[in-house]
């Protein structure tokens, strides 16, 4: 493999990285807080479609962007009050959200373009435009660094670069700040955060806030950067792979970029399984490439390379004693 394939590659493995890479931090800062989300599908779904039908009908893609998060937090909010106001089941309530995107984007969207259950095609200003770095033109034609630069680092859309700045923002929130303790600790023990006087309530919501925003610009990105325009389903799935990521890091920052980027990279060779043929001589199945994330989850589940411990208090509704 030469050097320019090799940079191809890891160009579409960052790409392909990055609503995963959003969709793992929104459900770590929910399951930090104890809160389990599995409906981050169904936001990013909701809100890649709202992104895409906004964008095609103002022309703005920033509009576009405000109002795929306003409709991710709308999820969020729905999610929350069913698990924590009325204390119900957090994987029903997921489960419920995935179920009513899956089938609301597409209604919406034939009801709106009559198109088939898809948007218009998005051009100029309703599209995230690809960065140039400076001076990546210039240093183009410098041996290995030059591309690396240019064509590795340089180029993409700006919500790319946002996801890969939330990784060390996420981290120094967490571990950094008061509001980070509390809300780590709300995970773990929300009757001691209770009796410290902090609202359990308020920092879970908090933390589901946080999920709706990051989720919903997930699937902005999907519909707005990575595709020009909404399509049915089009999440494929990377709501349910964000997970698997989240409990292959452990629920740490830093490690959910690692096992984001490796799960990027599946993805990558998934559309080029003729690269490992010319690699390692045998012909790999795609399907199989794209079920390596959730065997290596299942492997970490089941303990062959440490233990994956959820927070102590997730999934379980807070009651208050009087």
């Amino acid at each position: 493999m030469d050097l320019l394939t090799l940079i191809q590659v890891l160009d579409s493995t960052v790409r392909l990285a990055t609503p995963l890479l959003l969709a793992c931090l929104a459900g770590l800062f929910s399951e930090r807080a104890g809160i389990f989300d599995i409906g981050l599908e169904g936001k990013m779904l909701m809100s890649a479609f709202f992104s895409a039908a906004v964008a095609a009908t103002s022309g703005s893609v920033w509009l576009g962007l405000l109002a795929g998060i306003a409709s991710s937090l709308v999820l969020s909010g729905l999610h929350g009050l069913a698990s924590i106001t009325f204390r119900g089941n957090q994987l029903i309530s997921g489960v419920a959200i995935n179920f009513l995107a899956a089938g609301f984007t597409v209604l919406i969207a034939q009801d709106w373009f009559s198109q088939g259950g898809r948007t218009p095609s998005l051009f100029g200003g309703a599209r995230f435009e690809p960065i140039t770095l400076p001076f990546a033109d210039q240093l183009a034609d410098v041996p290995v660094l030059g591309p690396i630069y240019a064509e590795l680092l340089s180029g993409h859309s700006i919500l790319v670069y946002l996801a890969f700045a939330c990784v060390p923002l996420t981290a120094w929130l967490l571990y950094g700040t008061r509001f980070g303790l509390r809300l780590r600790a709300v995970g773990e023990n929300p009757a001691a955060v209770d009796t410290a006087g902090v609202s359990v309530v308020g920092l879970r919501y908090a933390a589901v806030a946080i999920c709706g925003v990051l989720c919903g610009i997930a699937g902005a990105y999907l519909s707005t950067a990575l595709q020009a325009g909404f399509v049915k389903d089009m999440s494929a799935g990377r709501g349910f792979i964000a997970l698997a990521a989240l409990i292959f890091a452990k629920w740490r920052p830093w490690h959910a970029l690692g096992a984001c980027l490796l799960f990027g990279l599946f993805q990558a060779l998934e559309l080029r399984p003729d690269l490992l043929e010319a690699i390692f001589g045998i012909k790999v199945q795609a399907q199989i490439l794209g079920a390596l994330p959730y065997v290596m989850t299942v492997v970490i589940l089941a303990g062959f390379v440490g233990k994956a411990i959820p927070p102590r208090a997730g999934g379980e509704p807070y009651v208050k004693e009087r």
